[in-house]
């Protein structure tokens, strides 16, 4: 499955050991960069659901949440630095939830489960943009206090189809929204290179949207709202899955159907309904 020559390297028997060791590795370096997968998965793996990652010391656990900063704001350096630490963190955890459900799902098809570890490759490639950017800001990865937001959610999936459905479906679907909001914001301070970086993330995402929209029609029979929105695991609801402005044209071009969308920018939360959680790491504009 991996064509590349760096493979034989590896000092992992099997996917499913490379899987585990990039979850549970508190060496941020391996993070960045780990080892060649290795060519074969196990060939009876057995579901394993990790309860939680390695973390690098460097990176310390935030004692209350931030607000996204105000538009005319990110004139600040510091402050721009700050969002890219948590657009980065947002990429590292979902980098780690891919190789988590790779574990959790073992009965999957494998096509689905070499899906997954191609995100994660693509998510560890969005932290290095945006570890890079960091330091161009004058900053380090470290430097700002991150939340294992989506730890703390996404493991309560308690199939595969849930997890397509909270994970590609409504947290990356979510970013298709913010995407162009935060790289005008960018462009509008001067930072092109923010602005650069933040659309190439969304346009690979809207691939990672696209790959989790098919697994869902697949398993589900097709991409019906209702389907979805009872997949979501409690407490979550719809209304956290979309920005304040729902970017059509994006969710079209990663495979969601108008109806889809249309029931997504009018859902409205029931007041004695599932309660809204605390907001994701990743700040909302």
């Amino acid at each position: 499955m991996n064509a590349n020559p760096e493979a034989s390297l590896t000092p992992f028997r099997d996917v499913e050991s490379w899987a585990r060791a990039y979850v549970q590795s508190t060496d941020l370096a391996y993070k960045l960069a780990p080892s060649p997968l290795p060519p074969h998965h196990q060939e009876s793996p057995v579901a394993e659901r990790l309860a939680a990652p390695g973390r690098p010391a460097v990176l310390r656990p935030a004692t209350r949440r931030s607000r996204a900063p105000k538009p005319e704001a990110l004139h600040d350096k510091r402050l721009r630095a700050q969002l890219m630490h948590a657009f980065f963190h947002h990429e590292l955890q979902a980098a780690e939830l891919m190789c988590w459900a790779v574990l959790a799902f073992p009965d999957t098809p494998l096509a689905f489960r070499r899906g997954l570890l191609r995100i994660c490759h693509d998510e560890i490639r969005h932290m290095n943009m945006y570890r890079a950017h960091i330091e161009a800001l004058g900053h380090r990865l470290g430097d700002f206090p991150v939340r294992d937001w989506f730890w703390r959610r996404v493991p309560s999936c308690q199939d595969a189809r849930a997890f397509v459905a909270l994970m590609g479906m409504g947290l990356e679907g979510g970013n298709l929204d913010l995407v162009p909001t935060y790289a005008e914001r960018f462009r509008a301070v001067g930072d092109e290179e923010g602005a650069r970086i933040q659309e190439q993330v969304g346009a690979e995402e809207r691939a990672h949207v696209r790959f989790a929209v098919h697994w869902f029609s697949t398993w589900t029979g097709g991409c019906d709202f209702e389907t979805w929105s009872k997949l979501l695991p409690a407490p979550l609801s719809p209304a956290l899955m979309r920005g304040r402005s729902v970017a059509r044209d994006e969710r079209l071009a990663a495979g969601m159907p108008p109806a889809f969308i249309e029931a997504l920018i009018a859902y409205v939360a029931e007041p004695h309904g599932r309660p809204l959680p605390e907001a994701p790491s990743l700040p909302r504009p």
